[in-house]
């Protein structure tokens, strides 16, 4: 199984940020995820809440700017 090349953490959300090579060239996805503890078993959703919002926004914006930066980094 790949393995995301870059991971940002804030709280209990996370971006994955993963690359895939194609034959236009090397293109990034961004997977978000919340975990949380149901009993004693930690578990994980795409779903978010309110309060979780504003953190979802700027995980988003942190792995846009990081992919920005590989990319910047690779034309250079």
């Amino acid at each position: 199984m790949n393995k995301p090349v870059h991971q940002i953490r804030i709280g209990r959300i996370r971006a994955a940020i993963w690359a895939n090579q194609t034959d236009s060239g090397l293109w990034h996805n961004v997977t978000f995820e919340r975990t949380y503890r149901d009993g004693e078993a930690w578990k994980s959703s795409d779903s978010y809440g309110r309060d979780d919002l504003l953190v979802l926004a700027k995980l988003a914006d942190m792995a846009h700017s990081w992919i920005i930066n590989v990319r910047s980094d690779a034309a250079n």
